[in-house]
């Protein structure tokens, strides 16, 4: 199977940077989404593709219909099979008999919430109620207001509300998931090789580096205690990708849907909220002309925990452990999404960027200067001493 964009070459996706890119995964074609919804019944017949997503990941459009707009995303098999989309869609249907606002999935005449067909898996939604405000932003993109971070927050404490009593277990070793295995561990090292172990392409990556000593310099400058303050919070499934371009917005400016669930598995709320701060409380795309002093928005931060609170209030040592894991809590993804890089596209130079500029990069700005007044100001705004 080829990588290979889109043949027309018109549709672009987001890169690793500010600049759209070629897609690796061409674009879902008239025929070929037919024959996906050909095996969902309930499906109604296509009248149009109407948008391709920018997203870099997969591949998605939506889809006119003479009834509902749907929206058919496509995998590699490699980074979701059916098994993967199978624990995604298992909290999803959890959430949403909970009522969280989450996308409707379709299902085959055999009840799967997804199929395989040749090198690619496919999943498909119902159109979910809300405005797509920041469908054209880069993932990562900081919130349009405070006002939006602090409906974010409100919206994520009621889906943690939700997520309590579901018990499914981690989730199967795969690309692209916000897991929780190495920051939890009392020996952060000995886990961080074990989850290499794990993802043959990501270790031979980290084999011509020292990755060892790197991550062993990150763990004792920002680590200390961590396990053990996680040890406090319950386990919990989690969305692990909460930003704002995963939910959709209604006039109010409030949250109307939640959706894209891809790296949902079994972490904590302290995890969740801080990767949450993480993606949304700083411009890391665009830091401008080298500094670092303007990138970070800490009332962002203390908005979206301000919004959670009004649902599901946090104890000292909660915000403690979200503070404390905020230099980290990007971690694990970036050995994912190195992982992905490496293994499922080989692409050296995006996995580089990943290793450099974001798993390593990330951590060392919260010793900045900027960096240390960032979590000063957030200690200060949460009353922590």
């Amino acid at each position: 199977m080829s990588g290979a964009g889109d043949p027309g070459g018109a549709h672009r996706v987001h890169g690793m940077g500010l600049a759209m890119e070629a897609p690796t995964w061409p674009a879902i074609t008239p025929d070929e989404a037919a024959a996906v919804l050909a095996c969902f019944p309930d499906a109604p017949a296509i009248e149009a593709l109407h948008w391709h997503s920018p997203r870099p990941f997969s591949a998605a459009t939506l889809i006119h219909t003479g009834g509902d707009t749907l929206l058919l995303k496509r995998h590699d098999r490699r980074v979701r099979s059916v098994a993967g989309l199978a624990e995604e869609h298992g909290f999803i249907a959890h959430l949403a008999a909970a009522e969280i606002p989450v996308p409707d999935l379709l299902r085959t005449g055999e009840g799967a919430s997804a199929i395989s067909r040749g090198d690619w898996t496919y999943e498909l939604h119902r159109r979910a109620p809300g405005e797509d405000l920041y469908r054209d932003c880069l993932s990562w993109t900081p919130f349009q207001s405070h006002g939006h971070a602090h409906a974010a927050g409100v919206a994520l404490a009621r889906l943690h509300r939700a997520s309590e009593g579901y018990a499914a277990p981690a989730r199967i070793v795969q690309p692209l998931v916000g897991s929780l295995s190495i920051l939890s561990a009392v020996d952060p090292i000995a886990a961080a090789q074990a989850y290499v172990d794990a993802r043959p392409a990501l270790g031979a990556f980290l084999e011509k580096r020292p990755w060892y000593k790197s991550l062993a310099s990150l763990f004792a400058t920002s680590g200390e205690g961590i396990a053990a303050l996680l040890a406090l919070q319950k386990p919990l499934w989690t969305h692990n990708d909460w930003h704002p371009s995963n939910l959709l917005w209604a006039a109010d400016g409030q949250v109307e849907t939640v959706f894209d669930f891809g790296l949902a598995d079994r972490t904590c709320a302290a995890h969740d909220l801080a990767t949450a701060i993480e993606r949304t409380a700083f411009a890391w795309l665009d830091p401008g002309e080298g500094r670092d002093d303007h990138i970070a928005d800490p009332m962002a931060a203390l908005s979206l925990i301000a919004g959670y609170e009004t649902i599901r209030p946090l104890d000292a040592v909660a915000k403690e452990t979200i503070v404390r894991l905020l230099p980290l809590v990007h971690i694990e993804f970036a050995l994912s999404e190195i992982d992905y890089f490496a293994g499922v596209v080989g692409d050296p130079d995006a996995a580089l960027l990943a290793w450099d500029g974001y798993l390593l990069g990330h951590a060392d700005w919260f010793q900045s200067v900027a960096g240390r007044e960032f979590l000063a100001c957030l200690r200060a705004g949460l009353a922590l001493s």
